[in-house]
Order: C-alpha cells, then structure tokens, then sequence
C-alpha cells in the first residue's frame, strides 16, 4: 500500500462544481435509466449532507465547435445535429436516442469540462466535478454509444493538451463499463495513459485487449467486491501513476459499479469511493499541483448514485 507522511501542494479555494439546467432537458423516454432525475438526486444529496457549502457552483457553457473538433471529426458532429428532432426522439442505438432538448445537453456537458479545465489550471479552483448528462466515455470519435453523443471528458483532456500544452495526463475510469470511446480516441497517444477496471464480459464487450501500451485496462469479474477494486487500485493503477507521473488527472466517474446499481454486477459502496478518490487526491497532490477534474459518467440507482456522488466531493472539496 503506498502511503505518504505529507502532501506536497496544499489546496485552496472551493471544488467547482459545473452543471446547467439544459442538462434536464434531455430524456430518453419513460423508464430510461439515463434521465434528468440523477442530477437531480445528486444535488438534493449534497445539500442534506451539506456537502454544497463546500463548492463553488459554476454554470457550463456551450462546448465550441472548434474543442469539439480536436476530438470528433467535424462531420460527425454535423450528423448528431443533423439528427436532433423538434419533436419526439431519434434512436442513435437501441439504448440511446435523441430528444429536442439532448443537442444543447451534450453541448453543455462537453463544455463543461473544458470550462473545468480552464478553471483548475488557471488557479481559480483547487479541482472540479462535472455534474452533466448525457455522459461520454463511450461516445468514440465519430460514433454515437451506450447513452452517449460527445465524449465529454476527451473534450476537456483535448483542451488540456492543446491549450494549456501539458506532457502527461492522466484518466481513471472506474465506471462498471468499459470507456470504449476515451480508449478509441486516446491510444498510442504517448501523451495520454488511462487506467479503468470495469465489469467483463458486460457491455460494450471489449477492453480486455488494450488497443495500446499506455491503456492499463483491467477487467473484474461479476460479482468482484471492494476487496478486489481495491487490489487493482493498489497494485495496478498506483505503480502505473506514480511511473507515469501525471501533470493531470481527469475522473471518468461512473458510479454503476455500486452493490445496489442493478445496470451490473460489481460490488462496491460509497467506502470504496472515498478510498478511491482520496488515493487520487495525494496523486494528483504529488505530482500535478492538485489539479484534478472528475466528470460523471454513470450510475443509475439514484439513491446509491447520490450517496457515491457526496463521497467522491467530500474527498475533493475537503467537506
């Protein structure tokens, strides 16, 4: 297990938190486990445990056409807007559909993250948590999947990279899916090393063959508990980070793998969250002055969501 006697960046300021009532607007339909009532349920968590006194609330702005580009070619993008209706919904999948209201939500949450990014690396907030919908990580470059349209954290890890010219950064993902599309666009990108556990075999069926060196990709099966996170954690994302010795760290945080999320079967509780997140933390405190930006992915059991969501902030914003 590695430890640390102390930090070596003290954090100040308050967690932004970055979200946009647009981001309400998107439904799926009746029933669709990815709807606007997960917010919702997150924010009302976060005021009861007061969690909220502890962060900066701060309005997303619309993703620009040319951030967007450094991620998705732009005639992808052309076609999500060519097929937004005015009325009713438009299946991009058999799980993931377009409603009047899902283009401007995508626009804000992909904005969102690179309005994170300007603010952590631009000393204005110590970190940042993206409370957006839809999420991302299985959004490829120029594919549309598993509830997702941009793949919103790329966007914001794009920024980082090109504006800001950092050398390293790195993501961890430890949604109960595999981020497929944050892999697709990032591999063989010397300048981007990813860690994830995710539930295997499970939707999108793949992860298990890195598509490149700097992708540390490690399955679990169904059933693995918070022991078995916590193993992977430690022996395999910890060495991978300190050898890589990030400038940045992005959070794809899905919170699906929790024990009462039936989306899968993973084990984990909110304990294991906050273990999770506070290991991250003295990373990101060792070797990238703080700077982290967590964006939400998934979780659908809106009580366990909530609960997982104000565990994550409580580590981040020092609540």
């Amino acid at each position: 297990m590695f430890t640390w006697l102390k930090t070596r960046w003290h954090r100040t300021g308050l967690t932004a938190y970055l979200t946009h009532s647009d981001c309400l607007k998107h439904n799926m339909g009746v029933g669709h486990p990815e709807c606007p009532e997960r917010l919702s349920a997150i924010r009302d968590q976060l005021m009861a445990a007061q969690i909220f006194d502890f962060l900066q609330e701060v309005e997303a702005p619309l993703v620009t056409a040319q951030q967007l580009a450094r991620v998705h070619p732009p005639r992808y993008v052309e076609y999500i807007e060519a097929c937004a209706p005015s009325v009713g919904t438009f299946r991009m999948d058999p799980d993931t559909a377009m409603s009047p209201g899902t283009l401007e939500a995508a626009r804000r949450a992909a904005g969102a993250v690179v309005k994170a990014v300007e603010l952590v690396c631009e000393e204005k907030a110590p970190n940042a948590f993206c409370a957006v919908r839809p999420p991302g990580h299985h959004a490829e470059s120029a594919k549309a999947m598993g509830f997702c349209f941009f793949n919103n954290l790329a966007v914001g890890v794009a920024h980082a990279l090109s504006h800001y010219k950092f050398e390293r950064v790195a993501i961890i993902d430890f949604d109960v899916h595999h981020g497929n599309g944050t892999e697709e666009i990032f591999r063989d990108d010397p300048r981007v090393m990813m860690v994830s556990i995710f539930q295997h075999p499970f939707y999108p069926y793949s992860g298990d063959k890195p598509m490149g060196p700097n992708m540390h990709n490690i399955p679990l099966k169904a059933g693995s508990t918070g022991r078995e996170f916590r193993e992977v954690v430690e022996n395999g994302w910890l060495p991978a980070l300190h050898d890589f010795q990030p400038q940045m760290l992005f959070i794809s945080a899905g919170f699906d793998a929790h024990r009462e999320d039936d989306m899968g079967s993973l084990g984990l509780v909110e304990s294991d969250y906050e273990w999770v997140t506070r290991h991250l933390v003295q990373i990101a405190d060792l070797y990238c002055q703080g700077r982290i930006v967590s964006v939400l992915e998934g979780g659908y059991d809106l009580s366990s969501l909530a609960r997982s969501v104000a565990a994550h902030l409580k580590v981040l914003s020092d609540a």
